[in-house]
């Protein structure tokens, strides 16, 4: 069992790096198409990064739920954790780097995505190979995967206008074309004859 479970977690690194490299394209091949933008990087912000990580891990899980979940403990905790654990190293380990060198090196960047799914599975096999965890953690993870659910599309479209959503190649937040709309609405209705 254990070892089924290793390699499902070890295949997961590749396909959760694959997919989410895909869904750093999968926006601008499809001419920008909106619903995309909930699940597909609309900039080079780092929001964005941690956006396309979270669903394609969110897909693995599904897969890993159909086909493990039964020979598993702590699913639901395992995958929770594993979803906090890749956005908050790519966090970590991005920042860090740029603050030393003043700068963001794409092959370190590439690096430090892959090297995050890898933790973020690696606690996820921990947590699903150990005794069953308290029911109180289950609903705990529950409402974690739920608010990433919400959050992700939700600050793609209404970002905060903090660094992490900014676009350091174009200097927006967001999604472009919306964010140009709401301030030509804004213009409009600021205009008084």
């Amino acid at each position: 069992m254990r070892y089924k479970v290793f390699l499902w977690e070890l295949f997961g690194v590749i396909f959760i790096s694959i997919t989410g490299t895909l869904l750093h394209f999968v926006y601008k091949w499809f001419n920008e198409y909106d619903p995309l933008a909930l699940i597909s990087a609309v900039n080079e912000s780092t929001w964005e990064h941690l956006k396309i990580a979270f669903w394609a891990a969110l897909i693995y899980s599904i897969l890993e739920f159909i086909f493990i979940s039964n020979i598993t403990n702590n699913f639901i905790i395992a995958k929770a954790a594993s979803f906090l654990v890749i956005p908050i190293s790519i966090i970590i380990l991005f920042y860090s780097y740029t603050a030393i060198l003043g700068r963001n090196l794409l092959f370190v960047d590439i690096s430090i995505f892959i090297l995050s799914i890898f933790l973020g599975q690696k606690v996820s096999f921990k947590l699903l190979t150990m005794d069953q965890l308290p029911s109180c953690l289950t609903s705990l993870s529950v409402i974690i995967i739920i608010t990433l659910i919400i959050i992700f599309p939700l600050f793609t479209y209404f970002p905060p206008k903090l660094s992490i959503f900014k676009d350091p190649v174009k200097g927006g937040y967001g999604i472009y074309k919306r964010e140009t709309i709401f301030r030509y609405r804004d213009l409009k209705n600021s205009y008084k004859p």
